[in-house]
């Protein structure tokens, strides 16, 4: 069983060029508000407390403008600390399967992120988009950190996320910035 739950959705209908996603709790509370500023060269996404979006808690800020290869370094907004960093791994993300690399403070590889099965993925990008993506969360010795799982549904994005409390495990709101990413960045392909 999971140590935490969560469930990211995104909105279904916003005035804004922002997207937004809402991320719920195993009780289906509403827990966090998620949002992508639009038509910014850099990324810049912020994960906030509640609906009035006054008390940011996640700040995810691309390195660099403009890069095939992404990376993001994630901050916990309350004490200005680093979390960590994730990493794109741009020419197999585009073309084969979905594949992250999560850092450490320091910089140092800690976890991947990928998806189920290649076979699934190929099918996913080539065939039948609809198919819903699953990701696994593995550190250095291939033990599930977390599991991302995309709901079916062709109007609303929705991820089903588990984080599991391993030894060593990493900063859950780092896991949480990995499925505003995933929302984001790979929601996109979508």
């Amino acid at each position: 069983m999971a140590d935490y739950d969560f469930l990211v959705k995104s909105k279904w209908f916003s005035l804004s060029f922002d997207r937004k996603f809402n991320i719920f709790d195993s009780n289906d509370r509403l827990i966090g508000i998620c949002k992508q500023k639009a038509f910014k060269l850099k990324e810049d996404i912020r994960v906030y407390t509640d609906e009035s979006m006054k008390k940011e808690s996640i700040n995810i800020q691309a390195k660099q403008i403009i890069d095939f290869s992404a990376a993001y370094d994630v901050f916990d907004s309350n004490s200005k600390e680093k979390l960590g960093s994730w990493q794109r791994k741009g020419l197999t993300s585009a073309l084969v399967m979905d594949s992250w690399v999560m850092m450490s403070p320091k910089g140092v590889q800690i976890a991947t992120l990928e998806e189920d099965n290649m076979t699934l993925a190929l099918i996913r990008r080539y065939l039948f988009k609809l198919l819903p993506q699953t990701y696994y969360l593995k550190n250095q010795n291939g033990e599930i950190l977390a599991e991302y799982s995309q709901t079916f549904n062709p109007f609303v994005y929705g991820l089903k996320v588990k984080i599991y409390k391993k030894p060593n495990a990493p900063n859950p709101k780092l896991a949480i910035a990995g499925a505003m990413l995933l929302a984001t960045i790979e929601g996109r392909q979508q």
